[in-house]
């Protein structure tokens, strides 16, 4: 029997074991998957030529998958085999990555606006004439003919993104069981003091899917998006230009092959385990717990199982929903806590989305530059931060009163990082005609009329293109025609502009009047402002993180055994659906109304945006983040003063229970001992 037992407890174990491992991949997985399509969301705008908005759309339409099935998947799959239902979402977020890919393969090359576009010999030696050459360029400005124009958009494959947008909306649907179905297994067969150990452990696995996830983004996002069918020599622009579009698509067939891996072990995991820790426990009621793995069990016990684990009808299990849910809500403590969380993940969601396009266009870095540094720096510390959140609860053994202790304190720190980031910042790109005049004086103009100057109004030249040029004497110019270049040498990325007449109106007679391809670099302080702004994102990342888990910990404890795995769900839903969806569409739309500069479209009209004012948009997206942390703030404050207060009520009402049992036992006490005394006479008497 003792051998017995060991096997049992040893399997049990090991199960439990293979189920906590196999959880933290797939969590590593989907944040892999996730993180990457973060870190692609520049490319996949600029791929498509689409703004900020419908790009917020398109990333917000995995909320939208999550929205269509979390409700159901939380409350029947928890009486379902859970195991598997994540094995399934897996399988289905890996074809979303797949779809996500496809239109890759299905659109013609990427082609970008450039004044030397004409010139496809890249060794031809002839000099080309921009302010000349440009004569005709204002006959493109106009209508197109709507035929020619549907023709065209139909062989640009404009409408692709449309892959993009079900396929991520395929990864929110399969995504959906993971988190509620693979938290609530594990917290329902592990020791209660291990749960926020175990929760701690998911999640810094977890973390390290956005790490590497990010690494991917910006290792891919250097390499061309046509690699290996384009000629590498004839492209014009490099991985720091605007127009650039790195090799998004490969990324998503290696996080799909990751997500498809992540799936096996769940398909021979057990329905339910022995509770952890019970295992050698002869009590009925460990008995009853390992019975329900058994098949051949007593009589009795099997009929008191069948009526507990009978397979129960859709409609017997929807009867009970809108019961369960009155009950979930009246908790004031977790409806309040929704409202936190969702306050906090709507800040949260839009900073991760447009964060590599901030650091783009406030501090002049590359797209691959910024997603490296939020992976390798930011990601770090949310990972120790999770970790020392779970450390704390752990050493200190605290409840749920010392759990929102240290997420408040965590929230207040991370909003302090936040308002001081807000005043750190780098001036606008000089740019002629939108950032700076001409003449050099500070202007910022969202009329493209401005581009025009005496200096190029000979050339003719177009208002919506942008093929940006440095000059030499450090400001940048639009294009090489409205720059007023008259000549040109050299091919390719080697191409250096001439005679430049509105380079000359900035500097003395005799002076270097050329310019070369690409924006002119930042100012030199503004690097040493990029660094402190990297400091305080990173040690705000790590205090944010700490009241992560502890933030779950008070969730889990908050409400009633039975409803965990619907609350679980019915919090990622909420969350998800108002704190999801919503954000990257409107700080995408408000961000959109920072664009100086809009892109062209092959087909002509309006595509990404290619220059922002750098100083609205820093207080449009810091101002929106910081406001929605301010709020959270607020909303954690009373939401501890209600914890407070159930505990006390709590502790109340179990030291009445305890003085009212003292009570009875006393009772009970001078009645056994009246009886004892009576027994005696009794005695005495039938003695005599």
């Amino acid at each position: 029997m003792s051998v017995e037992s060991k096997k049992t407890r040893e399997a049990c174990c090991s199960k439990l074991k293979l189920f906590l491992a196999s959880l933290a991949f797939v969590y590593f997985a989907k944040a892999f998957g996730g993180a990457y399509m973060k870190s692609s969301i520049t490319q996949i705008e600029r791929r498509f030529d689409i703004p900020s908005s419908l790009i917020g759309v398109i990333d917000g339409s995995f909320e939208m998958g999550n929205l269509l099935v979390i409700a159901f998947v939380s409350y029947f799959g928890a009486k379902l085999h859970r195991p598997r239902l994540i094995g399934i979402g897996c399988l289905i977020m890996s074809f979303g990555s797949f779809l996500i890919a496809l239109p890759h393969f299905f659109q013609g090359p990427y082609i970008y606006e450039t004044s030397l576009s004409h010139s496809k010999d890249v060794n031809s030696t002839e000099t080309i004439l921009p302010c000349l050459s440009n004569h005709t360029m204002t006959d493109a400005d106009g209508t197109p003919d709507l035929k020619a124009k549907s023709a065209c958009e139909k062989a640009a494959g404009s409408s692709m993104w449309i892959y993009v947008f079900l396929g991520n909306m395929l990864r929110g649907i399969g995504e959906t069981p993971i988190m509620p179905l693979g938290v609530s297994y594990l917290d329902d067969f592990s020791r209660e003091e291990n749960t926020p150990f175990y929760l701690a452990c998911i999640h810094t696995v977890g973390i390290l899917g956005p790490m590497f996830g990010f690494m991917l983004g910006s290792f891919l996002a250097k390499i061309y998006v046509d690699i290996g069918f384009v000629d590498l020599d004839s492209i014009t622009i490099n991985h720091k230009d605007s127009r650039w579009v790195g090799a998004w698509w490969l990324g998503f067939i290696v996080t799909g092959t990751v997500i498809l891996l992540s799936s096996i072990p769940f398909w021979f995991l057990p329905k339910s385990l022995p509770k952890q820790g019970q295992e050698q426990s002869q009590a009925k009621s460990t008995e009853l717990a390992i019975v329900q793995e058994q098949e051949n069990f007593l009589p009795e016990e099997n009929q008191d199982h069948e009526e507990k684990e009978k397979p129960v009808t859709f409609q017997e299990l929807a009867k009970d929903f809108i019961p369960s849910l009155k009950r979930l809500f009246s908790n004031s403590i977790f409806s309040l806590m929704i409202l936190t969380y969702l306050v906090a993940v709507n800040g949260f969601i839009g900073m991760i989305t447009f964060k590599p396009k901030f650091l783009e266009q406030i501090y002049g870095q590359s797209a691959s530059k910024a997603i490296f540094l939020i992976g390798i720096l930011n990601l770090p510390a949310v990972a120790l931060g999770i970790i020392t959140g779970g450390f704390v609860l752990k050493r200190f053994k605290l409840g749920i009163v010392g759990a929102a202790r240290v997420s408040i304190t965590a929230s207040l720190g991370s909003f302090c990082m936040l308002a001081i980031q807000f005043f750190i910042h780098c001036e606008n790109a000089d740019v002629a005609g939108l950032t700076v005049s001409y003449q050099g004086a500070p202007q910022v103009s969202y009329n493209q009329q401005t581009l025009l100057s005496q200096c190029n109004t000979g050339c003719s030249c177009s208002m919506k293109h942008w093929d940006p040029v440095c000059a030499y004497n450090g400001m940048t110019y639009a294009s090489p025609c409205l720059a007023g270049c008259q000549t040109s040498t050299g091919t390719g990325r080697e191409t250096v502009f001439h005679n430049c007449t509105c380079i000359g109106q900035m500097m003395s007679p005799g002076m270097n009047m050329s310019a070369v391809l690409g924006q002119c670099p930042r100012k030199s302080d503004c690097d040493r402002t990029f660094k402190f702004y990297m400091a305080l994102s990173v040690v705000g990342s790590f205090i944010s993180a700490c009241g992560g888990t502890p933030g779950y910990i008070v969730l889990l404890r908050s409400i009633q055994q039975d409803l965990k795995s619907l609350a679980l769900g019915m919090q990622t839903l909420i969350v998800r659906t108002l704190g999801g969806i919503p954000p990257p569409i409107y700080f995408g739309a408000l961000i959109d109304r920072t664009c100086l500069k809009w892109g062209t479209k092959q087909c002509g009209g309006r595509g990404a945006c290619r220059l922002y004012d750098a100083d609205a948009f820093r207080m449009t997206f810091m101002g929106l983040i910081t406001g929605f942390y301010f709020l959270a703030n607020m909303l954690w404050g009373g939401l501890y003063f209600k914890i407070v207060k159930r505990q006390k009520k709590l502790a109340l009402r179990n030291q009445a229970k305890e003085n009212g049992q003292e009570g009875n036992a006393a009772v009970n006490g001078h009645a056994n001992i009246s009886i004892a005394k009576n027994t005696e006479d009794t005695d005495r008497e039938s003695t005599i």
